[in-house]
């Protein structure tokens, strides 16, 4: 099944936002720590309201330490700095997709060992979207793509 992954996310509110996304999609949410605020569960849990109880939450004390776990599935980077479009991309089962924090995405030494990168082409001028809006896009097209897979 897909994955969701927040590398060292700035914004609870968004943390919390991804629950309730992968809560109702039955997707796991990977943290990468260390997040830009301080991870108070009381105050995830707000954000996320009820839906904290039914996400499969996973968290990394570090980038390497979630490249150990996930050591042989697909990641999938979701960022503004690349030209291939989402939906030019061939999702697959198991596939992990990554954001990166929303101040600064990941640091170019991991973007650079990811080959595999995608992004939400903008109108005139706009840079991005919010990163759970952009997650939450990216993911219904991997899910479309990966269910109608299994379905061949």
């Amino acid at each position: 099944m897909i994955h969701i992954a927040l590398y060292q996310p700035d914004i609870p509110q968004n943390v919390g936002a991804a629950m309730r996304l992968c809560a109702c999609l039955g997707l796991t949410l990977d943290i990468i720590h260390p997040c830009g605020f301080p991870w108070d569960y009381k105050k995830i849990k707000q954000s996320g309201m009820d839906y904290v109880e039914q996400v499969d939450l996973v968290e990394h004390n570090s980038w390497t330490a979630f490249q150990y776990t996930y050591a042989e599935r697909r990641i999938v980077l979701m960022t503004t700095k690349t030209d291939k479009s989402y939906t030019d991309f061939t999702f697959q089962a198991g596939d992990i997709l990554m954001a990166g924090r929303e101040s600064a995405g990941v640091p170019e030494e991991i973007h650079n060992q990811l080959e595999n990168r995608v992004t939400i082409p903008m109108a005139g001028q706009a840079r991005s979207l919010n990163i759970i809006n952009a997650t939450a896009m990216i993911t219904g097209e991997a899910l479309r793509q990966t269910l109608r897979q299994t379905k061949i």
